[in-house]
């Protein structure tokens, strides 16, 4: 299974389960991790969930060769972009976060990183554009201008950075990120479970009020990408490993 879930009392762990993808999320990965949340969602007794990738990389986003499947009912795009959450999902950072893997992390409530981490959105390198959130996310959850350098470079900020900034929570030693996101998930249920679901709904209704207008400019920008030159030689470049040439349109 390319999800794995295991109980750590009232904390569910859902760790993707691709290494060797590099975590890269697929269809198969897409409803994997929807089932997961889904039953964590549904199951009073669980009150905090943990979204962690291993101990050496977090995600590296959407597999480029397969496509990351169909955007789930509940969950949306990679079974967790779309969600709305009523419980608190951390997400537990080690190597990289790296395109939706990044916007994975950005649609979680908290993010705990080892300090060696890095987070990126290297899509313009392939000639992409962010499409699961990140546009919008991004330069929410960041200074604007240091969002616009992830979109605009591709390249990546360290977790020290990160923390620095307001975008990571905690920062562990490498290897302990999973450790420490069952900490501060441990400390969230102490409290009760009603102020944290209507916290969480209240965050959501003021925070996130302008999403509707952030997938629209999303999906218009994924529409030119998708019919541009630029994003043929980009996506071919990546599997040939070599320098893009761009056409520039």
């Amino acid at each position: 299974m390319p999800v794995d879930v295991e109980h750590h009392g009232q904390i569910a762990v859902v760790t993707l389960d691709r290494t060797e993808k590099r975590n890269a999320i697929n269809g198969e990965m897409t409803g994997a991790i929807d089932r997961a949340l889904n039953h964590f969602e549904d199951d009073d007794d669980l009150r905090v969930a943990v979204l962690t990738g291993g101990p050496t990389v977090f995600c590296a986003g959407t597999d480029i060769a397969e496509g990351s499947g169909t955007p789930t009912e509940r969950g949306g795009l990679y079974g967790v972009i779309g969600r709305k959450r009523p419980k608190p999902i951390i997400a537990a950072v080690e190597g990289f976060a790296f395109g939706g893997g990044l916007e994975i992390a950005l649609a979680c409530d908290l993010i705990v990183a080892a300090s060696d981490a890095q987070f990126g959105l290297p899509e313009a390198r392939r000639g992409l554009v962010a499409t699961s959130g990140g546009l919008f996310r991004a330069p929410r959850a960041l200074p604007l201008n240091v969002a616009r350098e992830l979109l605009l470079t591709g390249d990546p900020i360290s977790a020290d950075r990160a923390e620095r900034l307001g975008l990571v929570n905690r920062i562990t030693e490498p290897g302990r990120a999973l450790e420490g996101a069952l900490g501060l998930a441990k400390r969230v249920v102490l409290n009760a479970p009603t102020s944290i679901r209507e916290t969480l709904s209240a965050l959501e209704t003021i925070v996130a009020h302008d999403d509707p207008r952030g997938w629209t400019a999303t999906d218009a920008a994924r529409d030119v990408i998708y019919a541009s030159e630029d994003r043929k030689e980009g996506v071919s470049a990546f599997f040939e490993r070599r320098t893009p040439n761009w056409p520039g349109r």
